[in-house]
């Protein structure tokens, strides 16, 4: 897995997001295919399956980590063991968690924002909202953040470190 560190500058301005929940991602939407990929991807990682949300709205995709694989510590699960999910196509978007310096690169990067609830306080500063794929260069980049999220999740730094 490529390091959090190299990740590329992501290209243009920052999509148009809510400010408050549902956090949602309003233009630049990853097109269904590129959903469906990512999709695809993260069911297939080991000890993953995949349920409806348990905090985010009607349609979005959760998942869910075994529970003898969820050696992360609290702040590496939004609810239970979920880790991640995916916004219904409409928004295409992902709320998941990830270590605090990882997630400070990837805003810095352009590639997600705090969720605004974190903002305030209320929820750990590793809940983020990383923007969804624009094109196959941008799947790969996501898929990156979204393996240093399972890792996380699993007790592992990203990178292999830890």
């Amino acid at each position: 897995m490529p390091a959090i560190d190299s990740l590329p500058e992501r290209r243009g301005p920052r999509p148009r997001t809510t400010p408050a929940n549902p956090h949602q991602q309003l233009d630049q939407n990853a097109p269904p295919r590129l959903q469906e990929a990512l999709f695809e991807r993260a069911r297939a990682l080991p000890g993953v399956r995949v349920g409806p949300s348990g905090i985010s709205v009607p349609g979005a995709r959760a998942f869910i980590l075994d529970e003898e694989l969820a050696a992360g510590p609290p702040e590496a699960f939004m609810i239970g063991r979920e880790f991640a999910h995916l916004h219904p196509p409409y928004d295409g978007s992902l709320h998941l968690m990830l270590p605090e310096a990882t997630a400070r690169v990837v805003v810095a990067k352009g590639w997600g924002e705090l969720h605004p609830v974190a903002r305030r306080g209320w929820l750990p500063p590793t809940a983020m909202m990383v923007y969804g794929p624009r094109d196959d260069d941008e799947l790969e980049v996501v898929w990156t953040i979204l393996q240093a999220c399972y890792a996380f999740a699993r007790g592992a730094q990203p990178g292999g470190r830890g």
